[in-house]
């Protein structure tokens, strides 16, 4: 059994930052503690005082399998993922066909086997009409089913208020939400549209896709669950607004919980002028107050999980007139760089990074084994040199080719990458072969 051994280390795990060294034997971490001697035969690794972390897991990803190959598939955006220090992707519902059964859901398992780079999980979604579907689906087999309560992509929107009733009774696993109110969006993009016709400018989009909107739609969700005690998260808060829905506190107890993305910590409405409609997104990108709001909700323990909501697109679909230009855009690459970010302006942590990227989404959905440096548990590990690093257009590795933080210069860099006590990634290409796992939930 291949064995290494990880020296000189500054590990971040459960709130801490301290000095030690770790070893991996096969697929896990056989030890922690300090001064640790190697053993004849095994690889040594002097981590020189860089930050070891455990791997990211990002609760909410679109690679786009099976349906939309073109732009993206789940070989090329793992691949990506890990190359940015997320080694655990859970995947969106909204393929094409969607996940509406349990056929679907193991049809993406199969394609997953063997070609992800990282480990693995499948929402189930929910429609209007495949409420059999929920309520027979075994939990052990998602993380949770994915609810979109607001149109956003294909046709999984649940607007019959008698079904969603009984999905939030019945449903066997966390639900998961995607909250923007329809009817005020449609109402909003035709004022727009009798004034611009289909070549809105991108500024207007939070404008179309409001506030208003997104509260609207949490707060049903939110009253759903009090009804009947649904164990309830919601995805990409993007509103200061929302946030006096959720509790503040560790993740442990709550029955509700908070998700956001990346994109809104970094972005704000200005980024519009220059960045258009690769940055429209579902729900939008709001004002810098949004963003400045989310950013301290974090450090407070309202949001409670950080992801990315990664969804692809090429650039000839973003240079479309806005009507038809898809919302979306890919982030697994670079977003744990942009969260340390917030390490370097002494807005987060690097502790609270991880305690939001890794350790709460093992939590919210009984990840078995992982999002933890602990004796035992899988050696999904990351590396983290604080280095600058620009990033440039041929560094990206999902299929749609682009990023929106080309040119942006981050002080971090993921030097390292391990899934499953294999070497991923070496801080400049990938390695070896795809070696991701389904993931288990102890349910």
């Amino acid at each position: 059994m291949p064995s290494t051994l990880i020296v000189n280390a500054r590990l971040v795990n459960e709130g801490r930052e301290y000095d030690g060294d770790l070893r991996i034997d096969g697929e896990r971490i056989a030890e922690i503690g300090a001064g640790l001697s190697a053993r004849a035969g095994e690889t040594v690794l002097d981590a020189r005082g860089r930050r070891l972390l455990p791997g990211m897991i990002d609760d909410q990803v679109h690679f786009r399998e099976p349906g939309m190959e073109y732009k993206a598939d789940m070989a090329t955006e793992s691949a990506a993922a890990v190359a940015g220090g997320l080694t655990t992707f859970m995947d969106m519902p909204n393929t094409s066909p969607p996940t509406l059964d349990a056929a679907a859901l193991e049809d993406k398992y199969r394609r997953a086997a063997g070609r992800a780079w990282g480990n693995f999980g499948f929402y189930l979604g929910a429609s209007n009409d495949n409420l059999a579907a929920i309520q027979s689906l075994d939990p052990r087999t998602a993380p949770g089913v994915k609810v979109f309560m607001g149109a956003s992509t294909g046709n999984m929107l649940v607007d019959d208020p008698v079904t969603l009733d009984a999905i939030f009774r019945d449903v066997p696993t966390p639900i998961i939400t995607h909250c923007e109110d329809t009817p005020m969006i449609d109402a909003e993009l035709a004022r727009y549209k009798a004034q611009y016709g289909d070549d809105i400018p991108a500024r207007f989009h939070p404008d179309i896709r409001s506030r208003e909107a997104c509260k609207k739609s949490t707060e049903l969700a939110i009253s759903l669950a009090r009804k009947h005690n649904t164990r309830l998260h919601v995805l990409h808060i993007s509103t200061a607004d929302e946030l006096a829905l959720f509790q503040p506190g560790p993740i442990e107890g709550k029955r509700i919980t908070a998700e956001t993305c990346i994109h809104f910590l970094r972005f704000d409405r200005d980024d519009y002028e220059t960045l258009g409609h690769l940055i429209k997104c579902n729900p939008a990108i709001k004002d810098p107050a949004d963003r400045e709001a989310l950013i301290r909700a974090v450090a407070s323990d309202v949001i409670d999980v950080l992801a990315t909501d990664h969804a692809p697109h090429t650039l000839e679909e973003k240079a479309r007139p806005y009507t038809s230009a898809p919302s979306g855009l890919p982030l697994v690459q670079f977003a744990l760089n942009a969260a340390l970010e917030l390490v370097h302006e002494g807005r987060l942590s690097t502790a609270q990074v991880v305690d939001k990227f890794a350790h709460a989404p093992a939590k919210l959905f009984d990840v078995e084994h992982r999002g933890f440096l602990r004796e035992g548990y899988f050696a999904d590990l990351v590396l983290i040199d604080d280095a600058p690093y620009t990033v440039a257009r041929e560094d990206v590795l999902s299929k749609c080719g682009w990023s929106p933080f080309e040119g942006r210069t981050f002080r971090s860099r993921i030097a390292s990458t391990w899934v499953n006590g294999q070497l991923a990634w070496d801080g400049v290409s990938l390695v070896g072969a795809p070696n991701g796992q389904r993931l288990a939930f102890a349910r």
